[in-house]
C-alpha cells in the first residue's frame, strides 16, 4: 500500500513539477533509422515530454550515430542517441573521431552527459536451413554478413568470431560488408551462408527474411561465453554480456533457436540517450522523470521493448563505467534517485 501511495505521489509531482518549471521549450534530437532501439526511445521521450508540458523536440531520424554524438558534443542538437563506444572513441580521437586529435576529442567527449541507457542489439549467428551451417563450429570457409563497412558491429562480430571460432575475416571466412539498408536483400538473396550481426528479440530484419525460407540462430556457446577471452570483449566500451531465457527470445514461426540449456547468451551492443553537460538541470531531471513515468508505455510499444534494458541501471550490464567515459547528468540522476534506483558511484558525474 505504502508503495503504491509513493507511485501516486512521484506521478503527481512530475506533473506538478514539469507545469511549474518550464513553459514548454523547443529542443532538437537526433537517432537512428526508425524500427530500432534509439529511434523507439526518443520518439517515446519526444512524446513523453510534450504530453507533460516540458519540451517539444524535434526529432531527426536515420542518422549516423558517429554524427549524432558529434554533433551533441559540439552543441549543434539537444538530445542525441549513441552507442557507448563512440564517446570512448571521442574521448581518445580514435576511429571516426580521429581527425579530431586526441586532444580535440577529449575535449568534445566531456561535453557528454547520459539520460538513460538502453540495449542497441545483441550479436547472434543466424541462418537459412538451407545454406547448411550448422553453427559457431561450422564457419571455416564460409561467407558471413558481418556489418556495415565501419563502425562498432563490425568490429565486435569480427572479434566475436574470433574469440568463437578462432577464425579471422579473409583467412578463415569470408566477410561481406554493406550498408544497413541493404542487410536484409544480402541475407535473403543467397550472397553469404549466415549473418553475425545485432538482433533484437524479436528482430525485424530475422522475420522479414522468414519469409524467404527456415532460419536458425544460435546462442554463443557457453565455454565461449565464459571464456577469458569473452569476458574481456564484454568489458570494453560499447560492449556488455547478454544472457536471457530462451523463452524471452520470442522466435517467430519459423526460426529456431538452438543453445547448450534453456539461456541465450550474446555481446550486447550498449548505447543509450545523451545531452550536453550544460543542459540546465531541472530540464534533464523533468525529462528523465518523464522517461521512468512512461517506462511501461515504452515496454510495451513494440514486442522488442521488454528486452532490450530500458530501467536496467546495473553497471556492467548497462554497459557503463570501466573504460567508458561517460557519466550521467546530474539532473538525470536526481530523476532516477528519487525514483529509488541506485546508482553506482563510478556512472556518477
Amino acid at each position: 500500500m505504502f508503495k503504491r501511495f509513493s507511485r501516486l505521489v512521484f506521478s503527481a509531482a512530475i506533473s506538478v513539477s514539469a507545469s511549474a518549471v518550464f513553459a514548454q521549450q523547443n529542443l532538437s534530437g537526433e537517432t537512428a533509422n526508425p524500427g530500432g532501439t534509439a529511434y523507439l526511445s526518443l520518439s517515446h521521450l519526444s512524446e513523453a515530454a510534450a504530453s507533460a508540458g516540458i519540451a517539444n523536440i524535434q526529432l531527426s531520424a536515420g542518422q549516423t550515430l558517429t554524427n549524432t554524438t558529434q554533433n551533441l558534443a559540439e552543441g549543434k542538437t539537444d538530445i542525441a542517441s549513441t552507442t557507448f563506444v563512440l564517446p570512448f572513441l571521442m574521448s581518445q580521437g580514435r576511429g571516426p573521431y580521429s581527425t579530431l586529435g586526441a586532444e580535440k576529442g577529449a575535449e568534445l567527449a566531456a561535453n557528454l552527459r547520459l539520460l538513460y541507457p538502453y540495449t542497441l542489439g545483441v550479436i547472434g549467428l543466424y541462418g537459412y536451413d538451407s545454406a547448411g551451417v550448422q553453427g559457431w563450429d561450422d564457419l571455416k570457409g564460409r561467407t558471413l554478413l558481418n556489418g556495415p563497412p565501419r563502425g562498432g558491429a563490425l568490429t565486435n562480430a569480427r572479434a566475436l568470431i574470433r574469440i568463437a571460432t578462432g577464425l579471422n575475416e579473409g583467412a578463415g571466412y569470408t566477410g561481406v560488408q554493406v550498408n544497413w539498408g541493404q542487410a536484409l536483400k544480402t541475407i535473403t538473396d543467397g550472397t553469404v551462408d549466415a549473418a553475425v550481426l545485432p538482433l533484437q528479440f524479436p528482430d525485424t530484419r530475422v522475420t522479414g527474411a522468414l519469409a524467404a525460407g527456415r532460419m536458425t540462430l544460435w546462442s554463443l556457446p557457453k565455454p565461449v561465453y565464459d571464456s577469458a577471452h569473452f569476458v574481456k570483449l564484454a568489458k570494453l566500451p560499447g560492449s556488455a554480456p547478454w544472457i536471457m531465457d530462451l523463452k524471452d527470445v520470442n522466435a517467430p514461426e519459423g526460426l529456431s533457436v538452438v543453445s547448450q540449456d534453456d539461456k541465450f547468451r550474446g555481446l550486447a551492443i550498449k548505447g543509450g540517450d545523451i545531452v550536453h553537460k550544460d543542459m540546465d538541470f531541472d530540464l534533464a531531471k523533468a525529462l528523465v522523470t518523464a522517461h521512468i513515468k512512461t517506462l511501461d508505455a515504452l515496454k510495451a510499444k513494440t514486442p522488442f521493448a521488454a528486452n532490450v534494458g530500458y530501467g536496467d541501471l546495473d553497471p556492467v550490464r548497462s554497459g557503463l563505467c570501466g573504460a567508458n567515459p561517460l557519466k550521467y547528468h546530474a539532473g538525470a540522476l536526481a530523476a532516477w534517485q528519487e525514483a529509488g534506483y541506485e546508482i553506482d558511484d563510478c556512472a556518477k558525474p
